[in-house]
């Protein structure tokens, strides 16, 4: 019994690493540019948009509403896609969890 104990030990400081580099990733930011510079996207971790810039050379004054509508219609695109990632996890996962009691898996 001494090699499970080694193997629930390594699976808990796996389980562990892997939150805290998940924790990490959510704080990392990457910007896109595109057009030479007039369309600006920066995302943070895990893809959430955190900003969107438009010159407003190419909508006129319109340029605010439309940066508005595709935040939210990514941030939309992003939950419904996290949530098809959640189920579909869950399902190819769905026996795992009698073959390690008490080890919970990073997603």
């Amino acid at each position: 019994m001494k090699d499970l104990g080694n193997i629930m030990r390594q699976a808990q400081e796996m389980q562990a690493k892997m939150q805290e580099a998940q924790e990490k990733a959510e704080n990392v930011t990457a910007e896109g540019v595109a057009g030479g510079g007039m369309v600006r996207v920066t995302l943070k971790g895990k893809g959430k948009l955190a900003d969107l810039t438009i010159d407003p050379t190419l909508m006129g004054d319109d340029a605010e509403i439309v940066e508005d509508l595709i935040k939210a219609a990514h941030a939309d695109a992003r939950k419904r896609l996290d949530e098809e990632l959640e189920k579909a996890m869950k399902e190819a996962t769905a026996g795992l969890g009698g073959m390690l009691p008490g080890f919970k898996m990073p997603f």
